[in-house]
């Protein structure tokens, strides 16, 4: 991996770099994203029958569009019975974490008859997408359905692509299925999307669409948004390794690959004080990449989006974490807690050397499911709140309102909203 001094200006062309992945960045794939969720809205199931014949190579029906029970009673049998276990258990870790975000309706009232609250409200319909094939992950099947399941929701519909002989990654069946999805829909792509957002004869249409997906499905994500809710428009991986002299280099090495893998796209950095771990890192990446499978993938990762980062004072290196706002930071140093304060953006905060990027993707409980390109410093994790409403409350007796309507007319009749005030005004004529 190569080496660079940190400094004002590396770190400008980095987080340049990193942009440049962004999905605001697809532009030149949005008219054929577009046209497809037309024809969606215009045509209904016959177009997701058309589309995944065309992109699946499978003849989808009305017969066939809905994953029988049958199906999934199947992948059981097509799955490992010892992954199964660790699917249950990862299933139960990602519950009990999320069961601990709930909230409760509160009212707040007073001697003089105002009552103010929040009532807190579940939405009625989630809608989970999944890829398919290749990039078929049944973690992130838990980590959307589960969160929805522990804030209410009623009715979750998922839909994945099939593959040509119409059958779906029995994984994915089986997560769902475990995770407690109520209907299961073999389409996949834009198109999908579209159906989760506008609904069709066999889709209902959703209140939020949640999931990954590529270029296209991000695209119909970013289309749809308004019409429906959705969780993020997400951009490709990264790792963040917040590092000092005391990191073990081949950790450090291990970790920077976990992400590397994932695609060309994504992004591997390291910011460390110690220039000899820098070294140390950089021959053990070489050496890993040589012995590991998707070679050729981390290559090139690490080739566009790979950087090691030398720094002066461990505050200069708390500055660019928090400037990069990785998705996942890891931080191995003498006292990761103390560093953990300084850190203000980051999507998921990884702190010690046995709290690999891997535990928090499969095991460990938070979602997996993490801001990316930056947009840590605004946004967060899937959780419970996505998949909730929060409604205001507010009631007054006559006396309370007494109190304050000369004050409220003042304010509504500054903006020039005369009728508000009167709104006010009547309840105290003569």
């Amino acid at each position: 991996m190569r080496i660079v001094k940190l400094s004002g200006e590396t770190k400008k062309s980095i987080l340049e770099d990193l942009l440049k992945r962004s999905p605001n960045h697809y532009s030149g794939y949005e008219a054929t994203v577009n046209e497809i969720i037309e024809t969606v809205k215009a045509k209904g199931d016959q177009a997701l029958f058309d589309y995944t014949l065309k992109f699946d190579k499978y003849a989808l029906s009305a017969e066939n569009i809905k994953v029988t029970r049958e199906e999934i009673e199947e992948a059981y049998t097509r799955l490992d019975a010892g992954l199964i276990e660790v699917i249950k258990a990862s299933a139960e870790n990602i519950r009990a974490f999320h069961a601990k975000q709930l909230r409760n309706s509160w009212f707040d009232s007073k001697e003089d008859g105002t009552i103010l609250g929040m009532k807190i409200t579940p939405i009625a319909k989630a809608g989970v997408y999944v890829p398919g094939g290749k990039a078929a992950y049944p973690s992130s099947v838990l980590m959307n359905v589960i969160p929805a399941k522990v804030a209410g929701v009623s009715e979750i519909v998922m839909t994945t692509p099939p593959g040509a002989d119409g059958k779906v990654n029995p994984g994915t069946l089986v997560a769902a299925d475990i995770a407690g999805v109520n209907t299961i829909y073999k389409v996949g792509g834009a198109q999908a999307i579209a159906a989760l957002a506008f609904g069709t004869e066999s889709i209902p249409k959703v209140d939020k669409i949640t999931g990954p997906g590529n270029i296209f499905v991000a695209l119909a994500k970013k289309a749809v948004y308004g019409y429906v809710s959705i969780d993020s428009i997400a951009g490709p991986s990264e790792i963040l390794v917040l590092a000092d002299e005391t990191a073990n280099p081949r950790y450090v090495a291990a970790d920077l690959l976990s992400q590397a893998e994932h695609d060309e796209l994504a992004s591997a950095i390291l910011i460390t004080t110690s220039e000899e771990l820098a070294a140390q890192v950089s021959v053990e990446v070489d050496r890993f990449v040589a012995q590991l499978s998707r070679k050729e993938i981390m290559t090139k990762s690490l080739d566009n989006y790979g950087y090691i980062l030398v720094a002066d004072t461990m505050q200069d290196a708390i500055d660019a974490v928090n400037e990069i706002a990785s998705e996942h930071l890891e931080i191995l140093t003498k006292n990761p807690f103390e560093v953990m304060t300084k850190i203000k953006n980051a999507g998921a905060i990884f702190m010690g050397e046995y709290a690999s990027e891997p535990l928090g993707d499969y095991f460990a409980g938070p979602n997996h499911i993490l801001p990316t390109n930056g947009t840590a410093k605004f946004f967060s994790p899937v959780n419970v709140d996505d998949f909730i409403k929060k409604t205001s409350i507010i009631s007054y007796s006559r006396e309370a309102l007494e109190k304050v309507h000369k004050q409220i007319e003042v304010f509504a009749e500054s903006e020039g909203l005369t009728a508000h005030a009167n709104s006010v005004r009547v309840r105290f004529e003569d």
